[in-house]
């Protein structure tokens, strides 16, 4: 083994929180390095956020298409066609340019990009094949990894990994999971033409969200033929080479040609050698960090996905710069996870910030609720039969907008900016007082007046 100089900090893992580290603290002076084993960008940027959206913007071009004829334009339907492998092809090519821009920021930022698979001999060496590397801080930012159930046939099914890779698209497929991948994938799956049924063991998906956010996007997408089934789980996979047999725990048995499962994240911490050092681990497979991202090893720090907090990019980013902060900064600096917004990129989207009914009336709020729904102006000369749900939770006592949640097309645009009113501590008056910009969907969040419940 050859020895290399010392850094200031060593950041295991080159994903949102990873890379935002590094820059900052390079920035402030400090000696930074990261090693990846894989890509740069993260799950993120590679199998994550960023292509699951090209995706989504590709599944919903038909109902575009569709939609044209209310407005006076004409697409034969025998001239109209998709090709899978384009749609694969392209979001490939603007992922590798995410990945050059990662490289050349971080080579910009005078941060070393060491390649392969890190292990800690000690608290501030990381071996990386042949080769050992000492600093005074290390951090571990290695984010979390798709997980199947042990079931018989396991090998049949994929995860999101594999279908952001997909060779080609089959004609039917199942969807197993409950949480926002699942119903994403659903989404995507029944845009592009697939029959797509999806699985939850539970009797009503997106568990955490708003109740009548739930049971409206489940509505929603029955409309656009998901075939929902709550309550069922898959027991086992068969295959026959072309296709396979899924089947459920009420002994039913359904006929598909792909399975993908979207069943949980474990924290990616495989061979690092973590708990040898004195790290603990959580029963749920994560890193235990204090509120500052500290382990029980001073000099070895960790965050994003792998510590268990929302597993968000703007969080792990957030993250990064407090982290980045508190090791060459002031010393100071604090994680706020209160109103963290959100989006579901379901078809259509999901937007929340704040507070649900449920979390607002269970921490002891005086809770009054405003709920509009009606039909996107867009689709009455469309003729779509889609609808928009839209829900502000508030205190009674001081007025307060507790939680602002959203069914409806740009949900997440919408909820960006309703965020800043919830974490400014807004008021339903100033709401109310606030003028709306018409014709909008947008415009609903400030003139519901007459409280539902």
């Amino acid at each position: 083994m050859s020895d290399h100089q010392d850094y200031d900090l060593i950041i295991i893992g080159a994903g949102s929180g990873g890379v935002r580290l590094a820059r900052m603290s390079a920035q402030r002076g400090a000696r930074v390095a990261v090693v990846e084993s894989r890509y740069l960008g993260g799950t993120c940027v590679n199998v994550g956020c960023v292509p699951k959206k090209l995706f989504v913007y590709g599944a919903h071009v038909s109902e575009d298409l569709e939609d044209a004829a209310g407005y006076g334009w004409s697409f034969p339907r025998d001239q109209v066609k998709f090709d899978w492998p384009t749609l694969v092809a392209n979001k490939n090519t603007e992922i590798e340019r995410l990945n050059g821009i990662y490289g050349r920021m971080l080579e910009n930022a005078g941060v070393t990009v060491i390649q392969g698979s890190a292990t800690l001999a000690d608290a501030n060496t990381v071996v990386v094949g042949d080769d050992r590397y000492t600093a005074r801080h290390i951090t571990v930012a290695t984010g979390s990894w798709p997980v199947i159930p042990e079931v018989p046939g396991k090998e049949c099914i994929l995860t999101s990994n594999e279908m952001f890779y997909l060779p080609q698209l089959p004609r039917e497929a199942v969807v197993w999971g409950g949480g926002y991948i699942a119903v994403e994938f659903a989404g995507i799956l029944a845009g592009l033409g697939v029959q797509t049924t999806l699985l939850y063991r539970g009797d009503m998906f997106l568990r955490g969200f708003d109740d009548d956010i739930r049971e409206f996007t489940a509505q929603e997408m029955r409309k656009k033929g998901v075939d929902l089934r709550f309550g069922v789980t898959i027991e086992a996979v068969e295959s026959d080479g072309a296709h396979y047999d899924v089947i459920l725990n009420d002994g039913s048995r359904l006929k598909t040609g792909l399975v993908m499962a979207a069943t949980g994240r474990r924290a990616l911490i495989d061979g690092l050698g973590l708990e040898k050092l004195g790290v603990q681990i959580s029963e749920s497979g994560h890193v235990v960090v204090d509120e500052h991202f500290q382990t029980a090893v001073p000099s070895i720090t960790a965050l994003g996905d792998v510590i268990g907090t929302p597993q968000l990019t703007p969080v792990a980013l957030a993250q990064g710069m407090v982290l980045s902060r508190r090791l060459f900064g002031d010393g100071n600096g604090e994680m706020d996870y209160r109103c963290i917004p959100t989006a579901v990129f379901c078809q259509p989207n999901i937007g929340t910030v704040g507070l649900t009914e449920a979390e607002a009336r269970k921490a002891g709020h005086q809770v009054s609720v405003y709920r509009s729904e009606f039909r996107p102006m867009k689709h009455t000369l469309s003729g779509r039969d889609e609808r928009c749900l839209m829900k502000l939770v508030v205190d009674a006592q001081s007025d307060r907008v507790l939680g602002a949640h959203m069914v409806g097309p740009d949900a997440g645009e919408i909820t960006q900016g309703l965020a800043v009113a919830l974490k400014a501590g807004a008021t339903k008056a100033q709401f109310d007082s606030t003028l709306g910009i018409h014709p909008t969907s947008a415009e609903e969040f400030v003139t519901m007046r007459e409280p539902v419940a």
